[in-house]
């Protein structure tokens, strides 16, 4: 099926700038929780002197019982049934939840033990992935049925991935944050600090979307005796079972799997070789770089994303994928020979050309998983974005639990020793630099294959929505005709 045939989007379809900058409000707070959970973790190693192979775990066991929790989260709000919505009561009361949650989980008491502080950075973690798909699930939901098409579902999401991607200008910054001994008496001291404003954060700006949002799907208060009866775990793996063999969802899963996942495994790996290969072991000088690299890749994720959503309105959203991509894997690949001491400004290089993965990724995952929605409602008759944005979630976030372990696997694999400070092998420098520039530039690769596989194209869309309206018994909202690109 072609991606050359363009329809117009009605007036009726079109959702409010204002409305797709608060639905972005929600991104940024999921993007600072999510991204702030996995940098600072390298307090675990540096401040409190723990193995990395234990960070590894500590940063990946929770995300199993997270991904595990998505799904169910995801049901609930498919099937909630109040005059405030199936999401918006979920988005505001997870957003306080996690805010307070996140505040407490990094308040370290003094002088313990290295089993004391796994178990308490462990149970605080296992307490924070149970608020937070109370937050994220719903809020994932709301966005893949704001509106009916095409195009705009692709303009929403690129307008709540920049608005996310804006925290990445910050978020690189934390480990100079923590660390900075002008500021805090230890490393610890500036981790809670920085908790505390990230948890008020969190709140303050999370609430937003569930106060100042509609739902465009309405549905009848309270279940119908059939409905009642339906719901239970029976009927909760039944949907789960059949979302995850849905063909066209998992082409999109794998390939944000190894996208997403192939840049996490490497992500913390990044700073140890731009402190200790980079900078020959100066954290300061590392920390500081750390936080140059990932504010280019964020300020040009920037420019990226609205490039990419409006490519992907011109050739279409696969082919937009693929070209975001390519770019991306030749500036991971770039790292091997622009990761010079003698010549530091060279990284910002490879954090320019990868910032075409992560930013892009989301805008047109995001879009292409509300097409998916409707084909499967058009196979099953049932509307289960919270299922499938759980589930989409569900993917990355067990990809990442295994991802954070592999990270911390590899690190120690290297044979870095934190003990030996500035003294790391040659060896060891190596395999820290062939890790972190090969294996995100083979997943992307590899995703790129994935998407081709997709067989939703705009025309093939467009079909699906006529369908579905007319099975409804609705006429077609879309007023166009198509006009060949």
């Amino acid at each position: 099926m072609s991606d050359d045939v363009h329809y117009k989007t009605a007036p009726e379809d079109r959702v409010p700038h204002k409305n797709k900058v608060i639905y972005g409000l929600g991104a940024m707070v999921n993007n600072t929780l999510a991204d702030a959970i996995g940098r600072m973790a390298i307090v675990l190693n540096l401040g409190l002197g723990m193995s990395p192979a234990l960070v590894g775990l500590l940063s990946s066991l929770p995300r199993i019982m997270d991904a595990l929790t998505d799904p169910l989260m995801g049901y609930i709000s498919d099937n909630t049934r109040s005059k405030w919505g199936r999401r918006r009561p979920y988005i505001f009361v997870g957003a306080i939840a996690v805010g307070l949650v996140f505040m407490a989980l990094w308040q370290f008491p003094e002088g313990k033990s290295e089993n004391f502080y796994f178990w308490f950075f462990l149970i605080g973690s296992l307490i924070f992935f149970l608020a937070y798909p109370v937050f994220a699930t719903p809020w994932v939901a709301l966005g893949y049925e704001l509106t009916p098409d095409y195009h705009e579902r692709t303009r929403l999401m690129a307008v709540q991935s920049f608005m996310g991607y804006i925290v990445y200008l910050i978020s690189p910054w934390f480990l100079w944050f923590m660390q900075n001994e002008s500021m805090w008496d230890s490393m610890i001291e500036g981790a809670g600090v920085l908790a505390i404003i990230i948890g008020v954060f969190a709140i303050a700006v999370g609430v937003l979307p569930a106060l100042l949002l509609k739902e465009r799907i309405v549905m009848p208060l309270g279940l119908s005796p059939e409905e009642s009866k339906q719901m239970g775990v029976k009927d909760f793996f039944r949907g789960l079972i059949a979302t995850i063999k849905f063909k066209p969802f998992l082409c999109l899963c794998g390939a944000t799997f190894l996208v997403f996942n192939g840049f996490m495994m490497v992500a913390s790996l990044q700073a140890y070789v731009l402190i200790y290969y980079v900078f020959g072991g100066d954290q300061a000088a590392g920390a500081t770089y750390v936080g140059y690299t990932g504010t280019a890749a964020a300020a040009a994720t920037l420019f990226v994303i609205p490039f990419v959503s409006f490519l992907a309105t011109k050739i279409g959203k696969r082919k937009a994928f693929f070209i975001a991509i390519a770019i991306s894997a030749v500036g991971y690949a770039s790292k091997w020979v622009l990761y010079i001491p003698e010549y530091p400004l060279l990284t910002l290089i490879p954090a320019v050309l990868s910032a075409f993965g992560l930013g892009p990724l989301w805008a047109l995952m995001g879009s292409m998983i509300a097409d998916v929605c409707d084909m499967d409602e058009l196979e099953t008759g049932e509307r289960r974005e919270g299922m499938f944005g759980s589930i989409f979630w569900w993917v990355v976030k067990l990809g990442q639990a295994a991802a954070f372990a592999i990270g911390g696997f590899l690190l120690v694999g290297t044979g870095f020793d934190v003990a030996l400070e500035s003294n790391q092998t040659a060896d060891t420098l190596m395999m820290m630099r062939f890790y972190d520039a090969a294996v995100p530039t083979v997943c992307s690769l590899l995703a790129i294959w994935l998407v081709a596989l997709f067989p939703i194209t705009e025309q093939k869309a467009h079909e699906i929505r006529e369908a579905l309206e007319a099975k409804r018994g609705k006429a077609g909202a879309q007023d166009a005709s198509p006009e060949q690109a």
